[in-house]
Order: C-alpha cells, then sequence, then structure tokens
C-alpha cells in the first residue's frame, strides 16, 4: 500500500489533546482519516507529487472545537436582529428597536434578544407599551438574556391570539396587569405561544443552516449538538440536516436529540434514521427548572432577594423519573437542563434511580449548565458517571452583583464550578449555549482559564482550569459525551479528520489574548472549509 498521504498538516505547535502541551508534528492525512501523526523530519516518505502540504509554522495546530451544547436555527435566526445587551432601561431597549425596525423596512418580524431587567438602572417594568410606541406596525418578539422569557408588542400579541383570557401553560406564565391585559412578557414555556406563530419555511430553514455552518467553520466549529428551538424543540430539522450531509452541503457534524416527554417509540425512529458519519440522534434532553434571573431556577433554599420563592421544576418529579428510567432502559442518554442546587439534586437522584432499576452501564447521562450545586452532590457527578457539561462563557452572561443579589454570597462560592467538579472525577464537557451567548469558542476556553467576565471580576478563582483541560474540554469531553471519542476530539492515528489551526500558540501567550485569536483554518472530514486569507 502506498505510504503517500493526500494532505500533510506540519506545524512547531501541534496540540494532538493527548498531551497537555503542543509538540511539533505532521499529521498525514488520507481521504477523510487521520492515517498517522509523525515527527515533522520524517514527511519526506509521506508525499507525493499528489500530496498538498500545509506548513503552518508557530501557529497552534488542534482538533476541531466540538460545542456539545447550542440552538442551531434559532442562534442562526438571531444573527442578524436587535443586540439589547447594552440598553439600561425598557425605554432605552424600545429605542434600539425602534432605530433597527427603521433601518430594516422590509423585515416582516423584528426580532431581538439581550435585555436583562435584572441588570436596568431604573428597574423599569418589562411592558409592551415601550414597544407599542417604538413599532406599531410590524410584530416584535425579544428574547431577554437567558432566552426564557420573551418582551413582545401589542402586534406581536395579536398574531399569537394571546388576549387577557389565554390560559398560561404548565411551567409559563402570559404576565397579566391590573387591568387583566396581557403586559407584552411571556415566561418560560409560554414563549411557545408566540414562537409557534412565527412559522418558518423550509427554504428559510436551509438559508438559516447555510449561515450557520459559515459563521461555525469561521469558528472553527467541527461538530455541534444541537439541543433544538425553544421551548418547541421540535426534531424536523433533522430532514434538512441529513438532505445537507447528501448533497456534501453540510460542513459540520451534526448530533441532535428528542425532547424527553414519554415517547420512547419516536426516539427509536430518529435512532435506527440518523446514525450517519455527520448526522447523529443522541438521545433526549429536558428542563428541569428554570434559570436564577426569572427567579424559576429550583433552589434547596430560597432566592435571597425573594424569600418566598424556591423556583420549581418543569415537570412533576415522579413524571420527570418515570420518563428517564423508560429511556435509560432503552439505552438513550438523557440530558437534563438544570440551573439550581435542588434541580441538579433530582436529576443526579433521577440518574441514580435509573441505574438501580435498569443497571449499571455506560450511559453518560448529562446535567447540563450546573449554576449552582450543593457540596454534597460534588462526588457523585464522577461516582455515578454523569457528564458536567459546562458553559463558562455563562459568567459574562450578567454582573456578579446581580446574581450575589439573587442568591447571596455564600451560594456564589458553589457558582458554575468546574475545577472542583472534575477534581472530583467528572467529566468536563465544555459548549456555548448559543445564542445565549456567541459561538466562538475562543471566548469559553478565556472564561475557563481566567474565570474573568469583561469587567474583570473574578467569579471564584480557585475554579480556573488550565488551558489544556479547557482545550479538552471543547475537544475530547464533546466526542466522549457523544460516544465518539474512538474517532473525535484528538488528532490521533485512524481519527477522522476534523481540525483547525489558530493565529497564535494560546500556550505561549498571556490569557488575555486568547480572546483575539482567530481561527485561520478549518478541516471537517478531510475538506479544507474554511481558510483564512
Amino acid at each position: 500500500m502506498s505510504l503517500s498521504s493526500d494532505i500533510v498538516i506540519t506545524g512547531n505547535k501541534v496540540f494532538t489533546g493527548t498531551t497537555d502541551q503542543p509538540v511539533p508534528a505532521a499529521i498525514l492525512i488520507r481521504q477523510n482519516r487521520i492515517i498517522n501523526v509523525i515527527e515533522k523530519e520524517e514527511i519526506n516518505h509521506y508525499i507525493s507529487e499528489k500530496t498538498k502540504l500545509h506548513d503552518f509554522g508557530d501557529k497552534l495546530i488542534m482538533p476541531g472545537f466540538h460545542d456539545f451544547h447550542i440552538h442551531l436555527l434559532l442562534g442562526s435566526m438571531l444573527t442578524n436582529s436587535v443586540q439589547l445587551q447594552a440598553a439600561t432601561s425598557a425605554l432605552e431597549a424600545a429605542n434600539l428597536v425602534g432605530k433597527y425596525a427603521l433601518e430594516n423596512p422590509d423585515l416582516p418580524i423584528i426580532i431581538g434578544s439581550g435585555w436583562d431587567n435584572n441588570a436596568w438602572l431604573d428597574n423599569g417594568i418589562v411592558h409592551k407599551r415601550y414597544l407599542d410606541e417604538a413599532v406599531s406596525n410590524r410584530p416584535v418578539i425579544l428574547y431577554q438574556a437567558e432566552f426564557h422569557s420573551v418582551w413582545v408588542n401589542s402586534t406581536m400579541l395579536e398574531l399569537a391570539g394571546i388576549n387577557g383570557q389565554t390560559l398560561n401553560p404548565e411551567f409559563g406564565e402570559v404576565v397579566i396587569d391590573e387591568n387583566g391585559e396581557p403586559t407584552g412578557l411571556l415566561l418560560e414555556h409560554a414563549v411557545g405561544i408566540v414562537t409557534r406563530a412565527m412559522p418558518m419555511d423550509t427554504r428559510h430553514k436551509e438559508q438559516l443552516l447555510e449561515q450557520f455552518l459559515q459563521e461555525a467553520a469561521q469558528y472553527g466549529v467541527t461538530s455541534v449538538h444541537d439541543l433544538l428551538r425553544l421551548p418547541e424543540m421540535s426534531t424536523e430539522e433533522a430532514t434538512i440536516y441529513a438532505d445537507f450531509e447528501e448533497k456534501r452541503k453540510l460542513t459540520a457534524r451534526v448530533h441532535f436529540v428528542a425532547p424527553l416527554n414519554g415517547d420512547i417509540s419516536e426516539a427509536k425512529r430518529l435512532r435506527d434514521m440518523y446514525h450517519s458519519n455527520m448526522v447523529q440522534f443522541t438521545g433526549f434532553k429536558q428542563f428541569i427548572d428554570g434559570v436564577i434571573t426569572s427567579y424559576t431556577a429550583y433552589l434547596e433554599e430560597p432566592y435571597t432577594n425573594k424569600p418566598e420563592t424556591f423556583g420549581g421544576t418543569v415537570f412533576p418529579e415522579d413524571l420527570i423519573k418515570k420518563w428517564t428510567v423508560e429511556a435509560d432502559k432503552e439505552n438513550f442518554r438523557v440530558r437534563f437542563h438544570c440551573i439550581g442546587d435542588k434541580a441538579v439534586k433530582l436529576a443526579l437522584d433521577t440518574f441514580q434511580e435509573a441505574q438501580q432499576q435498569n443497571g449499571k452501564r455506560d450511559a453518560r447521562h448529562a446535567i447540563e449548565h450546573i449554576e449552582m450545586i450543593k457540596e454534597e452532590d460534588i462526588p457523585r457527578f464522577g461516582e455515578l458517571g454523569v457528564l458536567a457539561s459546562i458553559q463558562p462563557e455563562h459568567i459574562n452572561g450578567s454582573s456578579y452583583e446581580v446574581f450575589q443579589n439573587l442568591i447571596g454570597e455564600e451560594r456564589m462560592n458553589f457558582y458554575m464550578l468546574q475545577k472542583t467538579l472534575k477534581d472530583a472525577g467528572a467529566t468536563l464537557v465544555y459548549g456555548s449555549d448559543y445564542p445565549v451567548v456567541g459561538l466562538n469558542p475562543l471566548t469559553a476556553i478565556y472564561r475557563a482559564v481566567t474565570r474573568l467576565d469583561d469587567a474583570d471580576v473574578c467569579w471564584n478563582k480557585n475554579e480556573k482550569v488550565t488551558l489544556a483541560d479547557a482545550l479538552r474540554a471543547y475537544t475530547f469531553g464533546p466526542a466522549y459525551g457523544a460516544f465518539r471519542e474512538q474517532e473525535l476530539g484528538t488528532l490521533e492515528i485512524g481519527k477522522l479528520a476534523d481540525l483547525i489551526v489558530l493565529d497564535r500558540d494560546l500556550f505561549s501567550v498571556p490569557p488575555e489574548e486568547i480572546m483575539s485569536t482567530n481561527v485561520i483554518f478549518t478541516m471537517v472530514d478531510g475538506k479544507v472549509v474554511y481558510e483564512k486569507d
């Protein structure tokens, strides 16, 4: 057999993921696989006149980023929308919306995100009247910073058929004013009432996917786990992903889930249908609770600034356990959104019960976010083999002061632990939660190794992890979470050729340079999908 390669990627700084430091090396690629990783000096034995050689010198070569937690089409839909993170009041946010509407007269609906009334200086009320004054002739829907509530105008309420008689869904609220009229604020599952009134045809979804794939390639994201649109979590996009794969247009691997709701037969159908190299069904996902900023995260002790409130669960606890035991029995993976410490405990108890009823197996169930946790639950991740799925960029989502007011200083010491969980035996798995935050993995890497937000406030310095561990949590960790560690996540013989090149060696620069680092080369399945001029 010929020793020659189709492509050789070589450089002085190759982070394979199998060691803690980059090394000089050459990666030999034939078709879509790595056939060897060798000393740089040996490449002449493996090159023919047909071999494409890329020498990246002192730039960092590493496995492609694998984002374990995104909402793909929702994020792409919001890429070109009005951003409200800088607004400090309802009026200021509405003015930004009005300005955006004037600049985009052809948009049939105004979409935005990022407002956070907890951080507003005037403690203003979220009300439709502000948006009605800004935009009266088109529907407006604005996602709150954590995407668990929306703020809409009267036109959007009318389009969705919402009025004073609209019934609240389970774990959701159409907020009503003193006159019995909707304020325009919808919480948790009530969000679905308006989002379902925003139909997207197949061509629109295809355009959003094309847009997403371009962005992913530029950020070096070679694999993703799509946790679907919120709150509907419809799996209908899978057909589009598969169609893109068939047409060889899919430039990132897509793993997707189904909502955990007791429907095992649909999951079996999806598992049988989607198990290709590029598109895979990977089990179930569901919400146990909400978020801290909406007082819907499920806490062991009450909120510090709202002592009558503990939050709660999306579904009854016995139903959560029943669904999980049934799914686990059929060898499906389950992933739970858990923000509050009592939600995390419930998820761990649920996985433990599934293990007791069905027998111990390598299930790789996961808990998402883990923003709060009780000390006694920390070792249970390692004991039960539950993945700790963390999104480090979330420490930059709101100010430290806002969270301290919500949960108090003592519980801030247990906010988004990562090093402590890892040291206790948990497998760390990173993702972005795009579009709650941006898709760029390097911002999360910066947060993970510094624990600094953009105001240079440190969120518990003891939770910093090493750069090598952070990179592994964004490459190997998600591959392990997808049961694909034998073919993805590191640069080793026999693995699929998913790799990226950064414009500098992260191991040789100060941490503050991480966020200004750029991806200059992205390869997926042996094909170059992005190359910066």
